[in-house]
């Protein structure tokens, strides 16, 4: 009796100030946004407790419709680069030799050692008509005139995977550092060329890495409202931003939290495909 009570006591000392974590700062606000989501906007930015639905059919319009369009097709494509260009770092670092490894780890790291927003800054002072790439290309004579780089779709994809790419090149690295390289050596022996052996042997099985990186790069692009902000000026409106506008300037909380429930519903959709094809353990 008394070593059950001791261990109902254990269990709770380990895991309660886990589950009051979880509840206080997730599950209560998450109920409260659910709360407001069927609740009336008010003329004074407020919010009414008048029951109604009309938030949600507000989602069917064109114009919001759109704008998840808009943001998958952005999410996409930038996992879709991300994954392109950080494989070939990933399988470089993963090869290197031992005493490289950690400093090559540490200047993929090293962007996080700074704000993003800061970082974003930097790629407006590069990109802008009156920036350092323009004054470049102008000084060697390729162009005569600025180019409009800034404040386009193409700028804010550029900054999506500047970034998003270390999340999508760290599993990957894990990834391929636990192949095993005899079987390599045996593709090799029977006579695969490397294209063979890279498509039948190595992407097979750094597949969960794949996968993994996909992920973590997808999920979270689809709520960087300050980058299309910073690089694209507002001109394409995303999910990210759209949230953000409807309770900071919009002042409509209840559109809000529909949208925000809408973005949580699709990042559990995509959890929920991923541990079809992989293991949650491999975004760890």
């Amino acid at each position: 009796m008394i070593k059950s009570f001791k261990k109902r006591i254990g269990a709770l000392v380990t895991v309660g100030p886990t589950v009051l974590w979880l509840g206080f700062f997730l599950m209560i606000p998450l109920i409260y946004v659910i709360g407001i989501s069927f609740l009336t906007k008010n003329a004074y930015g407020g919010v009414d407790f008048i029951f109604t639905l009309d938030n949600y059919k507000a989602l069917f319009s064109n114009e919001y419709v759109k704008v998840f369009a808009d943001s998958l097709w952005l999410s996409l494509e930038t996992t879709v680069i991300c994954l392109i260009v950080g494989y070939p770092f990933a399988y470089i670092i993963a090869n290197a030799p031992k005493k490289w490894k950690p400093a090559l780890v540490m200047l993929l790291m090293l962007p996080f050692w700074t704000n993003s927003l800061i970082r974003t800054y930097g790629w407006n002072t590069l990109l802008r008509t009156e920036g350092v790439i323009n004054h470049f290309l102008q000084w060697i004579g390729i162009i005569d005139k600025p180019l409009n780089m800034l404040y386009t779709d193409g700028a804010v994809l550029l900054g999506m995977v500047y970034a998003l790419l270390p999340f999508t090149v760290l599993p990957l690295h894990t990834s391929i550092e636990k192949l095993d390289h005899s079987l390599l050596e045996a593709a090799s022996d029977l006579g695969a060329s490397k294209v063979h052996t890279f498509t039948r042997v190595i992407l097979p099985l750094t597949m969960p890495g794949i996968f993994a990186g996909s992920i973590q790069t997808f999920i979270p692009s689809l709520g960087f409202f300050f980058i299309s902000d910073m690089m694209g000026g507002a001109k394409t409106m995303y999910i990210g931003n759209l949230i953000k506008n409807q309770f900071l300037s919009a002042r409509n909380w209840p559109l809000g939290a529909v949208l925000s429930i809408v973005l949580i519903i699709i990042t559990l959709i995509i959890m929920k495909l991923y541990t079809r094809v992989g293991s949650l353990e491999d975004m760890a």
